[in-house]
């Protein structure tokens, strides 16, 4: 079943590895090996049977790594696909830097990022990409008596706090923003990626859109120099951000929201670029991704602070990357034939995770693209059954 944007807005054994590795590990650039996650949801309902290519001519075996903002809806995914048509999918939540470093040395059939590579990239490396979700970067708090939702910011107020200019709870700008409630007189800890991420790129790019200050003194990137890591704390994947600040006191992070509601987060309510304080949802979310992807060059956009009136400010779409000339034809076929499958049948899978799944005429420009994907004789690899 498919859903538009518009109408949201008012509306496999699956394996990873890195998601228990300590917070402040390094990222891997290794070939990717299986390890059983606990942090992905299994549960799946209303698991449909559909139609596949001749196994001959597929995998049903197949490798990816990358981006953990991803990884609940794709755990979810796997299982769902496993239990329709016995395939396997081995994926890595090691972050969108690892995922594309990986993908571009043929280590994996498949990489995962969500900061989309720009067509001049994709061209150099040999790559095409296209989007899977939507999903919303929310910053979290753990602060005494603080309910999901409760804490309001704007833009300009979590970009002073990750750059040290809002030091305590109880600054007169975040209390007169929030008059209803007791902010303590303590110290912000502030928590960030350790490793390359595309979370990191869209929050990033969404503090210099808002702020002139970490526009010039930080900037935009997957890793960049955090202002308060004297006093912060570093978590590898969304999986280690969120593990730190359920642990530390008067702390800030940010996750993918999916990972905020799965762990029992207090998630901060923003103010976004239309004026409007709006709260994480799917309809948040879709708001800031209803965009025409046919005018997009390479299918690259970055969605955040969008002027949409009810749209969530750090949304985000993430991405699939594939070699458009790949070393096994047959391994490439199974990773279009497994996002073929996730495309018509994973909708309600993707909602019950409040990610935002595409409309059929965007589906049908991502898969149009898939042609450019050739054997060594310049024929597809795989054509859409659905």
């Amino acid at each position: 079943m498919r859903y538009s944007l518009m109408a949201l807005a008012v509306a496999s054994t699956f394996t990873l590895a890195a998601c228990n590795q300590p917070p402040n590990s390094n990222e891997s650039n290794e070939p990717a090996t299986s390890a059983q996650s606990t942090t992905a949801p299994t549960d799946t309902a209303n698991v449909q049977s559909t139609d596949v290519q001749s196994t001959d001519n597929v995998s049903m075996n197949i490798t990816g790594a990358g981006a953990s903002f991803p990884q609940p809806i794709y755990a979810k995914w796997s299982d769902a696909y496993n239990k329709a048509t016995g395939g396997q999918v081995n994926y890595q939540s090691i972050g969108s830097s690892g995922g594309i470093k990986q993908i571009v040395a043929k280590t994996v059939d498949f990489g995962a990022s969500d900061a989309p590579m720009t067509p001049a990239e994709l061209e150099e490396a040999g790559l095409i990409q296209f989007p899977t979700v939507i999903g919303g970067v929310v910053p979290v708090v753990n602060i005494d008596g603080i309910k999901p939702g409760q804490l309001k910011l704007d833009g300009k107020m979590l970009a002073d706090i990750y750059l040290g200019k809002i030091s305590k709870w109880n600054d007169p700008a975040i209390v007169a923003m929030n008059p209803d409630l007791t902010l303590p007189d303590a110290a912000i800890t502030t928590v960030f990626r350790s490793d390359g991420s595309g979370t990191t790129f869209n929050f990033t790019d969404y503090l210099a859109k808002v702020s002139n200050d970490w526009k010039d003194s930080v900037g935009v990137d997957k890793t960049v120099k955090w202002p308060t890591s004297a006093t912060g704390a570093g978590g590898k994947g969304n999986e280690g951000v969120s593990s730190y600040v359920n642990r530390m006191k008067n702390s800030i992070g940010y996750v993918e929201y999916a990972y905020a509601k799965q762990n029992g987060m207090s998630h901060v309510a923003l103010k976004n670029a239309a004026g409007n304080v709006v709260q994480p949802s799917a309809q948040t979310f879709a708001a800031a991704g209803d965009i025409d992807w046919s005018k997009q060059e390479g299918f690259y956009k970055v969605i955040t602070n969008s002027e949409t009136h009810q749209a969530w400010p750090i949304a985000a779409a993430t991405f699939i990357l594939v070699h458009k000339q790949p070393q096994d034809a047959k391994q490439v076929a199974g990773v279009l034939n497994f996002f073929d499958w996730a495309y018509a049948q994973g909708d309600d899978d993707a909602m019950s995770l409040d990610y935002v799944p595409f409309s059929d005429t965007a589906v049908a420009l991502f898969k149009a693209k898939w042609n450019e994907v050739v054997d060594s004789e310049g024929k597809p690899v795989y054509t859409s059954a659905q």
